[in-house]
């Protein structure tokens, strides 16, 4: 099937627009008499959830943690993009639509993109209007800093916490709906299965956390906003709760799945430290405005960093690609610290960590202003290593971190499944191949303060409300599928954890389908992971019961999860006979070791659809076409 993703003819820079007065309205005294469920609480479920109670919608928000804001968008650290050009710059909306594009080495929708890039000067005006506490200079303005893959300022910041900043904001106004009656808030509440009725998404079924109910909730849509799905590799920088849990099972329903196969390596993690550790600590890409990456020149140097003199380093990223230095994209900078540490130059314990190095930043503008711009960052990193970053370099290796593959979405947010809405990190939209730093928050706000209240409207105004109530059969067959799920989980009754399960699958997807993937170790993984699927379901340890709290059974069927979705990844990279972005397959690089596109063969959206467990998935395509900003061989050189 060829995917039409509904985007707006005509010239690009009043698409939004125009698109916006062709939606259909509800009109004020019809908006009370939707409901809306609204799954994450993070930066786009908790701007969509209180925009639309806002706007006089009955909403429900539901989360799995105790309180919507610890939904993950609290871990982000750098930034949030926009288009203001205070520092004057040189930055446009073009500009950043170009950045964003070529970021994502042309791998995604252009329409999308401008969107995304016009209404981000909105969500900087929206934020300040909350309190949200920027960064500002001398004078008060906001202050702005860089991130990778742009040569202009524009990532707004609140030191090394936006993320979290921005989540308060966002929280204070989901809370002020709370106190209204316009949301409903479930917190402790886990998707793990969507209602279908006639083909349209009608209703979620749910488990409270806490005593194990089981129970459906109807509505007139519904909007996924679940963050991603990269802790399918185990490790990664990604909150241990993070799941592809109600985007899989959405795909199961009939949503076809986008580009699984783009997951994003950040580049500046703090190194593994033994086999039982169970995440990864991420440090800022905002520090690469001040911090070099550097090696030793010479293999095998194990003195320590302040030891090595300026002539025996390599700053590799400044060597590699001038223009950009240490704000090269992630992808790139990531795979150039790999390439650093395979040639027996990596630093630390088995090698495995390049220097990120804040001397020179220290001599120019000294210690107190670096302590200003990434305090809590520098605690952090000594709080886990024991080093003092003033004093050494920190040391650094790529892990796992975002995923830019998701749901499908046309470009209302709207999946294939009528009524079914995917925001944020959940949809596969305009980040392509490879997300540029700091717009993952800036997707996330703009989807859910910007754009899913006039989309959602459009599919509304032909709904008629209230048609499906909780008693309907679907509803009934959901929460029997769900409990039967969990009992056969609980009923298992084998010898190994869930945990040792999800370690073993995520190094064989680390190894296989991690940094860089072959024929070969794709083809190693899609026969590897059924035959551990297989052992999961027969030889699985899950105690305790399902009326109770029980975090064995939520962890299991995750990991059950990722069990099926970490073949479709592997299958997904291996159809894809490219490198472009984080998808980067060893038999097709320059002689340089850049990634070779096959834009002839391969500039598709590729969506799967489930057929079945051990059954090939069926491959729908999205042509995508470029008419703004023309297929270029992506450098930064």
């Amino acid at each position: 099937m060829i995917l039409d993703g509904k985007c707006p003819k005509g010239p690009i820079q009043t698409s939004w627009d125009r698109h916006r007065f062709d939606l259909k309205l509800v009109n004020p005294a019809n908006k009370r008499k939707y409901k809306v469920l609204v799954v994450g609480t993070g930066l786009a479920g908790g701007a969509a959830a209180a925009t639309l109670g806002e706007l006089g919608y009955n909403v429900e928000a539901f989360c799995y943690q105790d309180s919507a804001r610890r939904a993950h968008s609290i871990a982000a650290q750098g930034g949030i993009n926009a288009a203001k050009n205070y520092p004057n710059d040189g930055d446009s909306i073009y500009r950043l639509f170009y950045d964003t594009i070529k970021g994502g080495d042309f791998r995604a929708r252009e329409a999308d993109v401008w969107r995304l890039a016009q209404v981000s000067n909105n969500i900087i005006d929206q934020c300040v209007a909350q309190g949200v506490p920027f960064a500002r200079d001398y004078a008060g303005y906001l202050d702005n800093r860089s991130f990778g893959g742009a040569q202009v300022s524009r990532t707004f910041y609140a030191r090394g916490q936006t993320g979290q900043q921005l989540l308060l904001g966002a929280y204070s106004a989901l809370s002020r709906q709370v106190k209204a009656g316009t949301v409903k808030l479930f917190a402790r509440t886990e998707m793990l299965d969507l209602v279908v009725v006639d083909g349209e998404a009608k209703g979620i079924t749910v488990r409270d956390l806490i005593t194990g109910e089981i129970r459906t909730h109807v509505g007139d849509a519904v909007v996924l906003a679940t963050g991603g799905y990269v802790n399918v590799f185990y490790l990664s920088t990604n909150a241990m709760g993070c799941s592809v849990t109600a985007n899989w099972r959405a795909h199961k329903k009939g949503a076809f799945f986008a580009n699984p196969c783009y997951t994003q390596i950040h580049p500046t993690c703090i190194p593994q430290h033994g086999e039982h550790q169970s995440k990864l600590t991420l440090m800022s890409e905002s520090l690469r405005n001040d911090g070099r990456c550097w090696a030793p020149k010479k293999k095998g140097d194990n003195r320590h960093p302040n030891d090595i003199p300026e002539e025996e380093r390599d700053y590799y990223l400044e060597r590699k690609y001038p223009s950009f230095g240490n704000l090269a994209p992630r992808d790139i900078a990531s795979r150039a610290a790999k390439e650093q540490c395979d040639d027996g130059r990596g630093v630390g314990p088995g090698g495995r960590g390049v220097n990120l190095d804040f001397s020179d930043a220290i001599k120019r503008v000294g210690e107190h202003t670096i302590r200003e711009r990434y305090g809590n960052l520098f605690e952090m990193y000594e709080k886990i290593t024991d080093e003092n970053a003033y004093k050494q370099p920190m040391r650094m290796y790529p892990a796992p971190h975002y995923s830019m593959g998701g749901l499908w979405v046309d470009y209302n947010c709207e999946s294939n499944v009528p009524g079914l809405f995917v925001l944020g990190e959940a949809n596969f939209s305009v980040h392509g191949a490879n997300r540029l730093g700091a717009s993952a928050l800036m997707q996330g706000l703009a989807d859910g303060y910007f754009v899913i209240p006039y989309t959602i409207a459009n599919y509304l105004a032909k709904t008629k409300p209230g048609a499906v109530k909780a008693d309907h059969p679907e509803c009934k067959k959901s929460v029997e599928d769900v409990k039967s799920y969990n009992n056969r989980l609980l009923n298992i009754n084998g010898k190994k954890t869930v945990s040792e399960f999800h370690r073993e699958l995520g190094k064989i997807m680390w190894e296989n389908v991690g940094m860089a993937r072959s024929e070969e170790s794709l083809k190693d993984a899609i026969k590897r992971i059924p035959v551990l699927r297989e052992e999961f379901w027969k030889n699985v340890k899950v105690t305790g019961k399902g009326e109770e709290l029980n975090q064995q059974l939520e962890n299991a069927g995750r990991v059950a999860d990722f069990l099926e979705f970490g073949e479709l990844m592997a299958k997904d990279a291996l159809h894809r006979n490219e490198s472009c972005g984080g998808h980067f397959r060893t038999e097709h690089q320059m002689p340089d070791g850049e990634a070779k596109r096959d834009d002839e063969n391969y500039c598709y959206v590729g969506a799967w659809e489930f057929k079945g467990v051990d059954k090939e998935p069926e491959l729908h395509k999205e042509p995508l076409t470029f008419e703004n900003v023309h297929l270029a061989v992506r450098s930064y050189k």
